[in-house]
């Protein structure tokens, strides 16, 4: 029968990252990023997580041309597609070169679903230094545990990690102090140096967290240059917004392996298509193709902007992982 897996990465923003609309708007910026559409709140479309790890993943395995939908490319006439980890994983086309009519295209669907990443912990600069937003409802629905928060408490109060009973500045807000919680991470993340520097949490009530978020983000102005004068061009001033660095954000991979059974899956798989060592461990499955896509953006990133600076982000230890039909306390690292 098909495979049914389940991955939650945890992820950390290295730079800014800048996940375009395509187009301009009048407000703040003139280049805006996605949100969602009923919170408002900025994420990473799983497309745009989905495209780059196609893309670093067909690099690694040394097959550029699987970074593609089509593959018609005269390279690779000869290469059986279903043998490439990459074209199996994210799915592929391969059309006719005889011209004839009753040819046939072979279609494959992709056998990993990708989500977006959502925003989980967001950094805000207040007077006790920086201290890392969200909501009780956000951290338990990525595995996190809060213990004790108060039952209730009201929309202009905070609960925080550490003791303080003054009321505490995020950004342009001032808040109360409703009480204390713990916050502990799954076992997959507990003890990641990424997750230990953070020593402050601050969780607030639903209704304001889009407002925090959205009134820190990051905000920056280019200009382009006249290469004659050296100077900035006339009218060539924008501004863009980003997901600021040191933002934690959460996202799921699914494995729906509909063709697992078959003889020709290629994997395991330890060298490249070149015959060289695979970097990194080698593929057991689509999900560690996944992974190995993931870890490159670590190192070219992810969005736009990526030429000034934007875009890298990593991943914070191993993914937490569930089969279908077991227990999400079962986890195993894949």
């Amino acid at each position: 029968m098909a495979t049914y897996k389940r991955q939650r990465y945890l992820f950390i923003t290295l730079d800014p990252v800048h996940i375009g609309t395509g187009g301009y708007r009048l407000g703040r910026v003139d280049n805006s990023i996605v949100r969602e559409p009923g919170t408002k709140i900025p994420k990473i479309p799983g497309t745009s997580l989905h495209g780059a790890a196609r893309s670093y993943s067909a690099q690694l395995y040394e097959t550029p041309w699987a970074a593609g939908q089509s593959h018609d490319n005269p390279d690779n006439s000869d290469f059986d597609l279903g043998h490439n980890p990459v074209c199996y994983t994210f799915g592929y086309i391969k059309k006719s070169k005889n011209g004839n009519t009753n040819d046939q295209t072979p279609i494959y669907s992709g056998v990993v679903n990708i989500f977006d990443a959502h925003v989980l912990l967001f950094p805000v600069h207040s007077m006790v230094g920086p201290v890392w937003v969200s909501t009780v409802e956000r951290l338990e629905d990525a595995g996190f545990t809060v213990s004790t928060p108060p039952s209730s408490w009201n929309a202009d109060q905070a609960v925080l990690t550490w003791n303080r009973t003054d009321p505490i500045n995020l950004g342009w807000l001032m808040l109360g102090v409703a009480g204390e919680v713990t916050v502990t991470p799954p076992q997959n993340w507990q003890h990641e140096p990424r997750w230990t520097a953070i020593k402050k949490i601050v969780l607030v009530q639903d209704v304001l967290f889009s407002q925090i978020v959205n009134s820190n983000l990051e905000v920056r102005t280019s200009v382009a240059i006249n290469p004659e004068t050296g100077a900035a061009e006339d009218g060539a001033l924008f501004t863009y917004e980003a997901i600021p660095r040191a933002t934690l954000l959460t996202a799921e991979v699914v494995l729906d392996d509909y063709r697992d059974g078959e003889k020709d899956r290629p994997f395991p798989e330890g060298k490249t298509a070149q015959g060289e060592p695979l970097p990194g461990d080698p593929w057991q499955c689509p999900l560690c193709v996944v992974k190995a896509g993931f870890g490159m953006i670590e190192w070219l990133g992810v969005g736009g902007m990526g030429t000034r600076g934007f875009g890298r982000m990593a991943t914070v230890g191993k993914p937490r992982e569930e089969s279908f039909g077991k227990e999400q306390s079962n986890e195993h690292i894949h």
